[in-house]
């Protein structure tokens, strides 16, 4: 006899919330169906531990998916432990009542029993796709069967049917096409191939279905089409085995068909932690960086699984930002699911497994760099403006995740090194890590304070990328040794009677620096003389607080940005240029001030600075060859 029954009110709201609002991604009702299928399979496995009459081997559980485009019918049929009517009534007629979630709370003293159904609503997220479900079941060690209807919205019947043994079939009644949904696609062959390969791939049990294939007919060259049961899905993970039972070959193998890329990764990492919070990791460090990845287009994060089941494509709290080219999956059953599979509450266990996750990267990439130099400057290449940014984003919080995997040009070594090479190779008296940032390499070498340091033995750092000075500023020191900007700070190498004769020297000349000022006028804040200038005559050097690269940098972001670093004028009293400009400035002051303007030219032009008006240079120039 057939009986009518009508959702309770606040279930009925739960499903016209669910179905519109809570599952975002309309394919993931097969992952839903199939993992219940799953843990329904799961207790029958469990209860045949301790009952020799299930009569059924391990091997011979299977999930079955069964396709009719002319009913316009899905279905998903398992031989697991099947439902009671009262279980049916109770499970399905309450949404968000779980016989999976009360199963595991009661086996969970006797054995950890993985259990992924744990809140009774996937079920409904069928209703998506379906206009209506039918769901006949038969509950193990029982005689009835019944069979279960509803459309979602007038309520559910329930009756007494037939079925030969235990188990559940879902029959999924699919929705009429629309201009913007086609429901039909879920029919398809390929579509169901993908859906489960994307979601279900590691469902432990077989997932077959009836698909279609062609051979040869017998004695002929013609085809002849047959349909034959394949399994759809791995089953076993690659993330669950041993390492020592997985090659390189199908490391690599995973990765370039998981995430699409036809290089080999650099580097491959395979961990696990057992404890308060369990899990298993798979992750890899790519060689090359995917064409959008310095874009807003970019996705970051992990794979997320809970007990082979894909939660969610792409996980950025697993992910730090500075380790955002990563690529892999996680998989724990420790997770804290909310009422969808699809969304994950901010918990402490994603916490902790992101912390641990963060750490395995660092102490894998510092190894690289330690033993594997040529592979390392092979990822930095693709992946070290990442890091850098890493140790500039959030004021630095993040500073210490990166800045050992830092690396920059060395002027006195010729190579890339990182900063604790710089520190460990700096001679004795040596107290500050000095850098100079610019456009290219060949121009900073030729910089006047570059060849200052150079003769000191002092080596310098070519910052030629617009984010390396925002990282010294960010770090401040390292290795208890301060940055230094050689191009606009003091370089703190005079000694204090170096100091006293250079103070006295600009006292004396001080008529001749107040002369160029108020020849230049507004083109410089400030004259000065300099002893850092090697064998240059004179060079331009930014006012304290922003560098010219700065300026530029911030120019190029934000074209609005009208604010320009004072200049300041450096003078070599020692070169022959500036005391042929001193001794005109008595005999020919006209020439003097020409002078004064060429020598200003050229220090602009030597810290890339462009000319206002580069007729006025040309002209004076000339003016000068006469």
């Amino acid at each position: 006899m057939m009986e009518k029954h009508q959702f309770k009110a606040e279930s009925q709201r739960l499903l016209d919330l669910m179905i519109n609002s809570i599952y975002t991604n309309r394919e993931i009702f097969l992952r839903e169906i199939i993992s219940n299928a799953s843990d329904a399979i799961d207790k029958l496995a469990y209860t045949a531990l301790t009952d020799d009459k299930v009569g059924i081997a391990r091997e011979d559980f299977a999930i079955t998916i069964t396709r009719d485009e002319d009913l316009k019918t899905l279905t998903v049929s398992d031989n697991g432990i099947g439902m009671s009517r009262e279980e049916l009534e109770e499970n399905l007629g309450t949404i968000a009542k779980s016989g999976s979630l009360g199963f595991k709370q009661a086996m969970e003293k006797q054995e950890d029993i993985d259990i992924i159904g744990q809140f009774g609503v996937g079920f409904y997220s069928a209703f998506m796709v379906a206009s209506s479900i039918t769901v006949i079941t038969k509950k193990y060690g029982e005689d009835k069967a019944w069979k279960w209807v509803s459309n979602g919205a007038d309520g559910y019947t329930i009756e007494e049917t037939t079925k030969e043994s235990a188990g559940t079939d879902i029959i999924m009644t699919l929705k009429e096409d629309t201009e913007d949904d086609k429901y039909s696609d879920f029919l398809q062959e390929f579509q169901i191939r993908n859906l489960i390969r994307k979601y279900s791939d590691y469902i432990r049990y077989p997932i077959k279905m009836e698909v279609t294939k062609s051979r040869k007919k017998d004695g002929s060259e013609e085809y002849e089409s047959y349909t034959e049961a394949e399994t759809l899905n791995s089953m076993v993970p690659i993330w669950q085995r041993a390492k020592k039972d997985v090659t390189e070959e199908e490391y690599n193998s995973f990765y370039q068909d998981k995430f699409f890329d036809f290089t080999s990764p650099l580097r491959t990492i395979h961990t696990s932690a057992e404890g308060t919070v369990s899990y298993k990791a798979l992750l890899y460090v790519p060689g090359k960086a995917p064409y959008d990845f310095y874009t807003n287009e970019f996705k970051r994060g992990l794979q997320l699984y809970s007990s082979g089941v894909m939660i969610m494509e792409s996980c950025e709290d697993l992910l730090p930002e500075h380790f955002c080219f990563v690529r892999g999956v996680v998989d724990s059953q420790d997770l804290s699911l909310n009422i969808s599979r699809e969304m994950l509450q901010k918990n402490r266990q994603l916490t902790v497994i992101a912390r641990n996750i963060e750490k395995k990267i660092k102490s894998e990439l510092k190894n690289m760099l330690e033993n594997d130099r040529e592979k390392y400057e092979e990822f930095f290449a693709a992946f070290g403006r990442q890091l850098k940014y890493g140790a500039v984003s959030e004021y630095g919080i993040h500073k210490d995740a990166t800045q050992d995997l830092l690396l920059f040009y060395s002027h006195k070594q010729g190579k890339l090194v990182s900063l604790k090479e710089y520190v460990e190779a700096m001679p004795e008296g040596q107290e500050k890590i000095y850098f100079v940032p610019g456009e290219n390499k060949d121009h900073l070498r030729k910089l006047p304070q570059v060849e200052t340091l150079s003769k000191k033995g002092y080596d310098t750092l070519l910052f030629t990328e617009d984010v390396d000075e925002f990282v010294a500023q960010s770090l401040m020191t390292y290795m208890e040794k301060s940055f230094c900007n050689a191009s606009s700070e003091d370089l703190g190498l005079q000694t204090e009677e170096e100091k006293k004769e250079a103070e006295a020297k600009a006292e004396e000349l001080k008529g001749f620096l107040t002369f160029v000022k108020e020849t230049l006028g507004e083109q410089v804040k400030e004259v000065k003389l300099s002893s850092n200038l090697g064998s240059h005559p004179v060079c331009m050097s930014p006012e304290a607080g922003m560098s010219f690269e700065m300026e530029k940098y911030m120019k190029r972001m934000t074209p609005e940005y009208n604010f320009s670093v004072g200049r300041i004028l450096e003078l070599n009293a020692d070169h022959e240029a500036v005391q042929a400009m001193q001794k005109a400035m008595t005999e020919d002051p006209i020439k003097a001030k020409d002078y004064a303007q060429l020598l200003c030219y050229q220090a602009q032009l030597m810290a890339q600075l462009p000319l206002e008006d580069p007729y006025a240079y040309t002209e004076l120039v000339c003016k000068l060859m006469k």
